[in-house]
C-alpha cells in the first residue's frame, strides 16, 4: 500500500513540473517570437525620431536643447536594443533548459503511470489515442521550440548585419606587416591671431586652421625608416610624470602629479582662458602633452589628421593629414555622431606622438609634424566606432583590438610600427582602452572587455590572470590602487580584484555603474560617475559608499586627481572640483561653456580642456 501511495506521489510530482515547465516553455517561447517580430518591425539602431531631430539641427546648428534631446533619444536606443539582445540570449537558454525539464518529466510521469496501470484496462484504442495525441502534442510543442529558437538566432544576428552596412572589408591584409609611408609636406594657411588686446573676452580666439610648420619634408620613404629606426628613445619614467602623455595621464591610471591646478574659470567671459583654439575636425580624443607641445587628433567622413599647439600660446605648430596608408580603407567605416572617427585619445614620448582612427590607420609623427610610419590593422567591426586609445611604454605602443569579430591585443614597435606580439583574446567588443599596473616590479598591461577582466605581460603579452566580471558594452576602463584593480560596466557591477593568477573577486557592487566613464582610484579610495549624473565614493579595500553626490548633467569624461583635488568634466561643460577624500566637498564647478566628453590634461599650474569645439588653455 505504502509502496503504492509512493508511486502515486512520484506521478503527480512529475505531472506538476511537466506542466509549470511548459507552461514556462510557451511564455518564454511566446516572448522570443513576439521580441523578434517586434524588432523586425522596429529596427532598433534605427529611429526615426532621432534622424528627424538630426535633419532639424542641420537646420538648426546652434540649438543646445535640441543637441541634447539626441544624446538623450540615442542613449535609450541603445540601451533598449542592447537589453533587448541580452533578453534574447537569456530567453534562449532558458528555453533549452525549460524544454530539457520538459522531456525528462513527461518520459517519468508516461513511464510511472504504465506501471501502475491495470493491464486489462489499457485497450488497443486507448493506446492508439494516447500515441496520436503525443504526436500532435510533440509536433505542436516542437514547432513553437523551434520557432522562437530560429527567432532568438536571427535577433542576435541584427547587430552583424548593421556592423557590415558602410563598411569597407579589407582583404589579404597581414597583420605583421609594416608599410612605410612617404611623408608629404602640408601646406600653410593663415596665420593665427596674436594679442589678447583686441578680445572684449579677454580670451585670445586663434583659428583651428592656423599656420602648420613642418621640418623639412623626407621624400624617401625608406629613407625615413630608417632615420626612425635608429632614433633610439630614451625611457625614463620621470619624463611621463611630468609630462601628460596619454589617456588619463601616467600609465592611464588618471593620477596627475602637477601642482597649483585652477579651480576657476569661466569659457564664456573668459574669466582664467589663457588661449583657446577651434579645432579643425571633430573629435572626442582627449588632448596629450609633452614637453612644450599639445597634441589632439581629429577627423570626419574626407580626412584625419593630427594638431600640434605651442602649448603656452595656442599657436598651431602643425597640423598633418593621415594619407597613402596601403589597406586604409575607401570609404570611412559607419560611425555614431557620439563616437566618430577619432575618439581614441594618442600618445606620446618626447620622439614621436602616435594616434589610431576608427578607419583602423596606425600612425606615427615625429615632433615636428613628418610622418614617420603608418600601418592599417583591418577596419575594426565596430557599430559605435573604434575608441579605444593608445598607450606607450618603453619601445611599445599597445593597442587593444577588441572588436565584434575577434578579441585582441598588439604591441608595436614605436620606431618602426612593427609587430612586437599580436595575441587573441577570448573576449567580445570593447571600447576599453588598456592601462599599465606595476606588480612585484613587473609592468602588466590590463584591460577590460565582455566578459573578462585580465592582466598580460608587456614584454611577451602573454595573459597572466583574468576574471570573469564583465557583461554588455564595456566602455569603462580599469583604474588601479592599493594592490587592486577595479573594473565596472552598466548592467554588469562593480569589482576589486588582486592581479594575480586564479585571482577572484576582493568585493563587488552593482549599485552605480559606470557606462562610458573610468573609474580612479586614490589614496585607499575610489570614485566612479554614471552617465545619469552621479559621482560615488566607496572604500577602496571594502566596497564601503563613503558618499555619493547628484549632479544635473551625466558623465562621459573620467574623473582624474591632481594636487589633492578630484577634477570631472560632465557633458555641459561643467567641471566638478571636489576635494579628493571620503568628505564630499565641492571647491568649485567652473563652466567651459560648450559640452565637455575629453578627459583635461595637467601641467604646473595648467588645465587644458578639449570642449565639443574648442581646446583650452585654463590658467590664473
Amino acid at each position: 500500500m505504502k509502496s503504492n501511495m509512493d508511486q502515486e506521489q512520484r506521478i503527480k510530482l512529475a505531472h506538476r513540473a511537466a506542466l509549470i515547465s511548459g507552461i514556462f516553455c510557451g511564455v518564454v517561447a511566446l516572448l522570443l517570437i513576439l521580441n523578434f517580430w517586434h524588432m523586425k518591425q522596429h529596427e532598433p539602431l534605427e529611429s526615426k525620431t532621432i534622424e528627424a531631430l538630426v535633419e532639424r539641427l542641420s537646420n538648426e546648428p546652434g540649438n543646445e536643447e535640441l543637441k541634447e534631446e539626441i544624446r538623450s533619444f540615442d542613449l535609450l536606443a541603445r540601451k533598449a536594443y542592447f537589453t533587448s539582445r541580452w533578453q534574447v540570449k537569456t530567453g534562449t537558454w532558458l528555453l533549452l533548459i525549460g524544454g530539457i525539464i520538459l522531456a525528462v518529466s513527461l518520459k517519468v510521469y508516461t513511464d510511472l503511470r504504465a506501471r501502475i496501470e491495470e493491464p486489462e484496462k489499457v485497450t488497443e484504442e486507448l493506446l492508439r489515442a494516447r500515441a496520436n495525441s503525443q504526436y500532435w502534442l510533440m509536433m505542436a510543442g516542437g514547432l513553437i521550440l523551434g520557432l522562437s529558437l530560429v527567432a532568438g538566432f536571427l535577433t542576435n544576428d541584427f547587430l552583424k548585419e548593421y556592423q557590415e552596412m558602410g563598411v569597407t572589408e579589407v582583404t589579404g591584409q597581414d597583420k605583421s606587416g609594416v608599410e612605410v609611408i612617404e611623408v608629404f609636406p602640408t601646406t600653410a594657411s593663415e596665420a593665427p591671431v596674436q594679442g589678447a588686446e583686441n578680445d572684449s573676452t579677454g580670451i585670445e580666439e586663434i583659428a583651428g586652421t592656423g599656420e602648420a610648420v613642418n621640418s623639412e619634408t623626407i621624400n624617401d620613404g625608406q629613407a625615413a625608416q630608417n632615420q626612425s629606426a635608429a632614433a633610439q628613445v630614451r625611457f625614463n619614467r620621470e619624463d611621463f610624470k611630468k609630462n601628460h602623455a596619454t589617456f588619463r595621464g601616467y600609465m592611464g591610471q588618471g593620477i596627475s602629479y602637477h601642482k597649483n591646478i585652477p579651480e576657476a574659470w569661466n569659457g564664456s567671459t573668459g574669466e582664467n582662458i589663457k588661449w583657446k583654439v577651434a579645432s579643425s575636425k571633430a573629435g572626442y580624443s582627449s588632448p596629450v602633452i609633452w614637453g612644450d607641445k599639445i597634441f589632439i587628433s581629429g577627423g570626419d567622413a574626407k580626412s584625419r589628421v593630427v594638431s600640434c599647439y605651442n602649448r603656452h600660446n595656442g599657436q598651431l605648430l602643425w597640423e598633418t593629414e593621415v594619407t597613402g596608408i596601403p589597406g586604409s580603407p575607401a570609404v570611412p567605416p559607419r560611425v555614431t555622431d557620439d563616437t566618430g572617427l577619432a575618439a581614441p585619445t594618442m600618445s606620446a614620448d618626447g620622439n614621436r606622438v602616435y594616434a589610431i582612427f576608427a578607419t583602423g590607420n596606425v600612425v606615427a609623427f615625429d615632433m615636428e609634424g613628418n610622418q614617420v610610419w603608418g600601418r592599417n590593422l583591418g577596419v575594426p567591426k565596430n557599430h559605435y566606432g573604434h575608441s579605444s586609445s593608445l598607450m606607450v611604454w618603453g619601445n611599445k605602443i599597445l593597442v587593444q583590438y577588441d572588436t565584434s569579430t575577434s578579441g585582441r591585443m598588439l604591441a608595436l614597435n614605436t620606431a618602426t610600427g612593427e609587430t612586437i606580439w599580436d595575441v587573441e583574446r577570448p573576449v567580445h567588443i570593447s571600447w576599453a582602452s588598456p592601462i599599465l599596473v606595476e606588480v612585484e616590479g613587473k609592468i602588466q598591461v590590463v584591460t577590460t572587455a565582455d566578459p573578462y577582466v585580465s592582466g598580460h605581460d608587456l614584454e611577451t603579452g602573454a595573459e597572466l590572470w583574468k576574471v570573469e566580471a564583465m557583461m554588455g558594452e564595456v566602455g569603462a576602463s580599469v583604474a588601479y590602487g592599493n594592490g587592486l584593480v577595479f573594473a565596472t560596466n552598466e548592467y554588469a557591477r562593480l569589482v576589486a580584484v588582486e592581479p594575480k593568477a586564479n585571482t577572484e573577486f576582493t568585493w563587488e557592487n552593482d549599485e552605480y555603474l559606470a557606462e562610458a566613464s573610468s573609474p580612479v582610484a586614490y589614496n585607499g579610495l575610489l570614485y566612479t560617475a554614471t552617465s545619469y549624473g552621479v559621482l560615488v565614493c566607496y572604500d577602496a579595500l571594502t566596497g564601503e559608499k563613503k558618499f555619493e553626490k547628484e549632479f544635473n548633467d551625466g558623465f562621459y569624461s573620467s574623473p582624474i586627481i591632481a594636487d589633492g583635488k578630484l577634477y570631472i568634466i560632465d557633458m555641459d561643460g561643467v567641471c566638478h572640483i571636489l576635494v579628493a577624500d571620503a568628505s564630499g566637498t565641492i571647491i568649485a564647478e567652473p563652466e567651459l561653456g560648450e559640452g565637455g566628453y575629453a578627459v583635461p590634461a595637467m601641467a604646473e599650474g595648467l588645465i587644458y580642456i578639449r570642449g565639443e569645439e574648442n581646446l583650452y588653455c585654463i590658467g590664473k
